[in-house]
């Protein structure tokens, strides 16, 4: 992928922990997990392999149960000038979704707002609770930011087997998708059925229809990012394929306990979520990313 032919964005707030991020900005004290906190950090845990009860344990003021590792300290084992190519790689892709997403709001009359991406350490405040580098890239609807710290690209290479640069921008251009549903009102419509009792966990459930409407919509980001840059190379769609595959329900709860319990998904099967983000680059268009009215996933 030669991402170099992209403009950077000026969107991307690199927080070292001491306050000037967009995350710890927000200022909370104190901080208290509601109920959406508490099914963010779950959902999240579930889909990198982690284990929820660590999580909690851990934004809940107390430490690591005894048989966790330690949280890595900020920026451990990132590579001595290897991190500002990364931030610039970041900032990139992040300035390609905009004009990819910016163009496509405009063509249909509104304005596309475009949201922020706090590169944290460690760990960060957010509107949706407090995390941890050990929950992996997620996205917060209630202050529209993209939170990513930069060591899980390094667990993607390693522990996910999913390599390349156009790997690492489906995982931004997927985050940046659930911006464009709450934008859309699609969040907000799914809150909405949460709340009259429709089931979000599960193999046909909510939880994986929305996720699996996001990478539909990172592969339309895609799609228009080439025709705009034409910047994808030998391999590279294979590569993004990839890693929406290793990042499959099934795929990591077989990881972690040996088999799938699909009656706990939340994000989709590995095929799904290849299916659906091949979906999107094939059409460039969001009308072929209705998750939610297909019958089959």
């Amino acid at each position: 992928m030669d991402w170099q032919r992209g403009r950077e964005s000026d969107n991307v707030v690199e927080d070292d922990g001491s306050g000037s991020g967009g995350g710890r900005s927000l200022g909370f004290g104190g901080f208290h997990l509601g109920v959406g906190g508490i099914v963010l950090v779950v959902v999240v845990s579930l889909l990198f392999g982690k284990n929820p009860i660590e999580m909690l344990s851990l934004l809940a003021g107390g430490g690591p149960v005894a048989s966790s590792p330690a949280v890595h300290a900020p920026g451990a084992g990132r590579p001595a000038g290897d991190g500002d190519v990364q931030v610039r790689f970041v900032k990139t892709i992040l300035g390609s979704t905009e004009d990819v997403w910016g163009a496509y709001f405009q063509a249909k009359g509104h304005a596309y707002q475009r949201p922020r991406l706090d590169l944290f350490r460690g760990h960060v405040y957010t509107a949706c609770g407090a995390a941890s580098e050990a929950m992996g890239p997620f996205y917060c609807p209630g202050d529209r930011l993209v939170y990513l710290d930069l060591d899980f690209f390094q667990e993607m290479d390693t522990r996910f087997h999913a390599r390349g640069d156009f790997a690492r921008a489906y995982v931004i251009a997927h985050e940046v998708g659930h911006h464009v549903q709450n934008l859309i009102g699609v969040m907000a419509r799914v809150d909405a059925a949460r709340r009259r009792g429709m089931p979000m966990e599960g193999a046909s459930g909510l939880s994986v229809r929305l996720e699996l409407q996001a990478d539909c919509f990172a592969g339309v980001w895609a799609n228009r990012s080439q025709a705009q840059l034409d910047w994808l190379q030998a391999g590279d769609v294979d590569a993004a394929l990839n890693a929406a595959a290793q990042v499959g329900d099934d795929t990591l709860q077989k990881q972690a306990r040996g088999y799938a319990v699909p009656d706990s998904f939340t994000h989709g099967t590995s095929a799904q979520r290849a299916r659906w983000f091949k979906a999107g680059m094939a059409a460039g268009d969001t009308s072929a990313c209705d998750t939610f009215q297909a019958s089959a996933l």
